[in-house]
Parts: structure tokens; C-alpha cells; sequence
């Protein structure tokens, strides 16, 4: 997946760059269980679970907290063989009130969380594994990036009716290019109401833009050249 590649090049470039990055979360580092609902990994925080109320696929309502407020760092090993260049590792990002130990896994359902590093940034990407078909198609994921509460940029996937029902696929949702301090996952219907879907997410991304980075370093280098 295209955002794979994009951690593997920003890991890169703060290696070149001596730089240590907060803004990556891959889960390697994390056992899996229950990680609480509020959750940090790599200067990521992850917080507001299922924190909406909505209509589910099937037409019937759910309030908020309905599908568990807590994140959950899953073994995903199964799921990774199955899908190689879509999740990395081992581990994976999922989400509610139940998990599978070892390699086996489950993917939970969720309507929306949110995700900040606490300070301003301007590059977002985020890799998932999600359900489509069935009961799924015609929902839309949106990746929403807000600053001081507006909203400045989104990116959105909609889930396809390919036949059948639940079949598993990967997706990418990213940001670039523009300041915002806070993101929001979330699924939703063409109205704006919540819904929900089921997925796994890994990779997640919050840094400046991963072109930017060596030009960082660089500054910093001449500012302690200049210094010297």
C-alpha cells in the first residue's frame, strides 16, 4: 500500500537526518490486550471510541459506547500473511470488546475515534483493513483534519458492493499540505450520520510533511554549524 511506503520513507529520512520522530505508530512495541480508552503509541494519542450515536448498516440505532470504548492492540499475524504490503508487523490497531489471542484475530466494529500528537502538524496517513460488501456498501470512512475545531482538510473512502458479502480489502486515507492539530476516523452515511463499520488500522502517520523533514534536519544542522 502506498502509505507503507510512505512510513518507510519518513522512517528513513529521520534516520539520515539523525532526527527521532514522535507521529509513527506501527503497535510492534505495544502486548496485545486492551490498551485503555485513551491509548499512546509513537507520540500518537488515540482517544473518543465510538463516541457518537448513529444508525447501524441494518437500519437499527446505537448509542454512544455501545460498541466498547476500548482500543485494543490485536496479533494480527493471520491477517498480515493474507494481506502482505497492507499491515507491516505483526501487530494491528483494533477497537471495542473483544480480542483473539495469538495469530488468530477479530475485526471489530466501530463508528469514529480520534487521534492527535498534541501539537500541530501537516502530514496524516493511516492503512486499513476493512469489510466491504453486503451490508458495509455505500458507507463512507473519512479521515477529517481539524485546527482549533474547523475543519481544513478530509480525505474519504466509500465501501463498494462487489457481490457477495464481507469481503476483506486494504485501504489508505491521508492528509498533506495543510496545518491541523487533531483527526477524526469516523463512518458515516451520505447524510453525515454515523454508522459504523468493521477494520483493522496500522501505519498511522501524524507528522510534518514527509518531504519536509530533511529540509528540517538540514536547518538544524546549519543552526548548530552556526553555533559552533
Amino acid at each position: 500500500m502506498k502509505h507503507s511506503t510512505v512510513l518507510l520513507q519518513t522512517l528513513t529520512t529521520a534516520a539520515i537526518a539523525g532526527t527521532t520522530l514522535a507521529g509513527i505508530a506501527d503497535f510492534e512495541s505495544q502486548q496485545e490486550g486492551f490498551a485503555g480508552e485513551t491509548f499512546t503509541d509513537g507520540g500518537i494519542t488515540f482517544s473518543g471510541l465510538n463516541d457518537v450515536s448513529g444508525v447501524n448498516p441494518d437500519g437499527s440505532n446505537f448509542t454512544p459506547g455501545e460498541y466498547g470504548r476500548q482500543f485494543i492492540v490485536e496479533n494480527a499475524t493471520l491477517a498480515m500473511n493474507d494481506f502482505p504490503g497492507v499491515l507491516g508487523g505483526t501487530n494491528a490497531l483494533s477497537f471495542g470488546t473483544s480480542y483473539i489471542a495469538g495469530d488468530n484475530l477479530s475485526i471489530n466494529i466501530l463508528s469514529s475515534f480520534h487521534m492527535t500528537t498534541g501539537q500541530v502538524e501537516s502530514f496524516a496517513s493511516m492503512d486499513m483493513l476493512i469489510f466491504e460488501n453486503g451490508p458495509w456498501s455505500g458507507i463512507t470512512l473519512s479521515l477529517d483534519a481539524t485546527l482549533n475545531g474547523v475543519l481544513v482538510a478530509s480525505d474519504s473512502y466509500m465501501l463498494s458492493d462487489r457481490g457477495g458479502r464481507d469481503n476483506l480489502v486494504g485501504q489508505s486515507l491521508s492528509i498533506d499540505g495543510v496545518a491541523f492539530d487533531s483527526l477524526q476516523l469516523s463512518a458515516r452515511y451520505s447524510d453525515g450520520t454515523y454508522t459504523a463499520f468493521a477494520g483493522l488500522v496500522d501505519n498511522v502517520v501524524i507528522t510534518p510533511t514527509p518531504g519536509t523533514l530533511g529540509l528540517l534536519a538540514t536547518g538544524s544542522l546549519l543552526g548548530m554549524r552556526r553555533r559552533r
